[in-house]
């Protein structure tokens, strides 16, 4: 007698290729749904400051206006009119400079900062962090006023004791040329960001493998073969987001430079695109070309912000 060979099992029928569970349609719509609410906050908060400074960008602002006219729409003429002017330019490459000055110091002491923090020992460490701390936690107005009493004329401490090492530092004015100006404004914005810099790329110092250091030094790796091939690809990703952060606070920089130039600095020669916008706005009472200048600083940073990211994001998929 024969016997019929056992059924086999239904299969379940294998979703095709690049074909998953179906999500149900209330489970796709919740990321978007929560991230509704920031990006309304973001629209009132920034949008419609942005379009009222764009709109001012496109009026005329003139006597009649001082009385109750409504200003005149003039278009793209007052962008025209600050390209047409030199004096635009030279701001504008004096802010690029500086800016990248400041964003190289800040990032070269932030990481000496930052690898000095992980060598020292715990006494030393905390009373670094704290120091740190200290200079982050202090207002921009607060830290370049005292910055600027340092280098003060007749009480400035810096020429109490250069003059202690030899120096006729006697009543020089640190702040009435142009290059020295820059200089004390630099060593205040550079003060003011290492701080951020060295604790960020601290804690990604705590991250490394040790024992990738060990194999490197065993294979008979030195110091800066080892900081060079292994921490700083470790550290590729913070350290791209940290230079494209202090390139967007350095590029908008205000505080410090107003107050040098109120304490004796000459501001036709030591403006940056955020204080020369001020003063055109504020200070000569064109508030259409002032905001026209405000809007070109503020696209330069947006294009900044998206090369940076595209660049971050080809680092990413590699």
């Amino acid at each position: 007698m024969s016997t019929l060979p056992p059924l086999a099992p239904p299969q379940a029928e294998k979703p095709a290729a690049g074909q998953g569970p179906k999500k149900p349609a209330g489970l796709k719509a919740l990321p978007y749904a929560l991230l509704l609410p920031a990006s309304l906050v973001l629209i009132l908060v920034l949008g419609y400051p942005f379009g009222r400074l764009f709109v001012l960008s496109m009026q005329k602002f003139g006597l009649k206006q001082q009385f109750g006219a409504p200003p005149d729409w003039i278009g793209l003429d007052n962008y025209t009119g600050i390209f047409q002017d030199s004096q635009f330019w030279v701001v504008l490459a004096r802010t690029i400079g500086f800016c990248a000055a400041a964003v190289v110091l800040t990032m070269v002491l932030g990481m000496l900062v930052a690898l000095l923090t992980r060598r020292v020992g715990r006494v030393l460490r905390m009373a670094l962090i704290v120091s740190l701390l200290f200079a982050w936690a202090m207002p921009p107005l607060s830290a370049t006023v005292v910055w600027q009493w340092l280098f003060d004329t007749r009480y400035g401490l810096v020429n109490w004791l250069l003059s202690q090492f030899g120096g006729d530092f006697h009543g020089h004015s640190w702040l009435s040329n142009p290059w020295s100006f820059f200089g004390v404004a630099l060593i205040i914005v550079v003060w003011m960001g290492i701080p951020f810099v060295a604790f960020t790329l601290y804690a990604g110092l705590t991250q490394v493998p040790g024992e990738v250091l060990e194999a490197a030094e065993l294979d008979g790796a030195g110091a800066a073969q080892r900081f060079r091939y292994v921490i700083l690809p470790f550290l590729r990703p913070v350290i791209l987001i940290l230079t494209a952060l202090s390139v967007l606070w350095d590029l908008r920089v205000f505080t410090q430079f107003y107050v040098l130039q109120k304490a004796g600095g000459i501001a036709r020669d030591t403006n940056v695109l955020g204080v020369y916008a001020y003063r055109l706005a504020f200070g000569e009472n064109k508030f259409d070309v002032g905001a026209a200048v405000a809007v070109v600083m503020l696209l330069i940073t947006l294009l900044f912000t998206v090369f940076y990211l595209r660049q971050i994001t080809r680092q990413e998929e590699l």
